[in-house]
């Protein structure tokens, strides 16, 4: 138990390091790849799909699982909290309450790698589909011609 207590929060708070960084690093990827990707010179827009797509699936996992890292974080700092208080034999609500605020703090960190992360992710889906959209209609008119 000790060994928890003493590296809880290095290493919920690495992970979810880890994943913020990973999706800032997709985010910016993906950003300069939509703005310099020559759509027009796909053969199919499949093709064209698969490469607009690639890594989205990271950003969206990010954004899902994030809070659960955080809340998984919390509830051990809880346990932490209540097996410290029935060691001691001591009701202390203030130690009580200074353990569970400590412990919230995973969730909140979790939160705040989520809500960013689904929204880059949406904002992405979306240039992709718009890219998607100009390349169909490309292909239309050159069909037309």
């Amino acid at each position: 138990m000790e060994f928890l207590k003493e590296y809880l929060d290095y290493a919920v708070f690495g992970i979810l390091g880890t994943m913020g960084f990973i999706a800032l690093w997709v985010t910016f990827e993906r950003f300069f790849y939509y703005r310099s990707v020559k759509w027009q010179t796909f053969d199919h827009s499949e093709h064209l799909n698969i490469s607009l797509s690639r890594h989205l699936t990271t950003l969206s996992t990010i954004g899902a699982n994030a809070p659960y890292v955080g809340l998984l974080g919390t509830v051990l700092g809880i346990l932490i909290t209540f097996y410290d208080i029935g060691q001691g034999q001591n009701l202390d609500t203030g130690a009580i309450m200074l353990g569970l605020a400590l412990a919230l703090k995973a969730t909140a960190a979790g939160i705040a790698i989520a809500i960013p992360s689904i929204m880059f992710y949406n904002g992405l889906v979306r240039k992709t589909d718009v890219i998607n959209a100009q390349y169909r209609a490309l292909q239309d008119l050159q069909r037309q011609h």
